[in-house]
């Protein structure tokens, strides 16, 4: 019996060794290289204004933007003017240069005691370039929308040189400051707005010092100019 059971355990050790566990080891995968596709950024177009786009332009800007209160901040004090909706090409054109902080540090330039004050340029590069960044264009003669050249009034000044329809000059502005009005220029300029606070402030600017052509021999500057609604 001892025998018998000595057999059979040989046995089954010999059939266990016989068999041998097959090990499987898993494939490596290659590397999967993922390529992000990069998509080129859009340029913004250069847009610049011009006499060709100008009207077409703030006709659409007319309708998003309707601000007509604004606020001028100089070194005698601010400036409240209300812009006319009746010219409507001016207004946009004055929110336009003042959300682009074209007038920031630009001057008052021809001061007039008893006539007007006028605003928007100065003799500083700084202005030329921004000018060139917003491009080169004239605005047509609005005058008349029944408006009159009274104390207060703020109108558009026209390029003097090859403009023989008195096409506004859409950088600058002029302040009418003469008590009784200055109404030999009515017909001739696009009133867009008026002072409704401030004239105070104007009086001051006219009455400084000037050289031969009417420029304050301190410099009178609009440090900003803000919308107010």
């Amino acid at each position: 019996m001892r025998i018998f059971i000595f057999l059979l355990l040989s046995c089954v050790l010999l059939s266990c060794e016989g068999k041998k566990t097959k090990t499987i080891t898993p494939q490596k995968s290659a590397p999967t290289s993922i390529t992000k596709e990069v998509i080129p950024k859009k340029k913004e177009p250069n847009f610049l204004l011009s006499d060709a786009n100008v009207m077409a332009y703030f006709l659409e800007y007319d309708k998003a933007h309707k601000e007509n209160t604004v606020r001028i901040t100089t070194d005698f004090g601010t400036i409240d003017i209300l812009l006319f909706e009746a010219t409507k090409f001016h207004r946009s054109n004055f929110i336009y240069l003042v959300k682009k902080q074209y007038f920031d540090n630009t001057q008052f330039y021809r001061v007039i005691q008893n006539f007007v004050i006028q605003g928007g340029n100065s003799d500083d590069r700084e202005t030329s370039l921004k000018r060139r960044k917003i491009g080169k264009y004239l605005l047509p003669n609005d005058h008349d929308k029944g408006f009159k050249h009274e104390r207060g009034m703020v109108s558009m000044p026209s390029k003097n040189v090859d403009n023989p329809y008195k096409k506004a000059s859409p950088f600058e502005f002029f302040i009418v400051q003469q008590q009784g009005g200055a109404h030999h220029l009515d017909g001739d300029y696009t009133i867009f707005g008026n002072v409704i606070r401030g004239m105070e402030v104007v009086d001051k600017i006219a009455a400084v010092p000037t050289d031969a052509s009417d420029w304050p021999l301190q410099n009178v500057f609009i440090r900003k100019i803000e919308i107010l609604k």
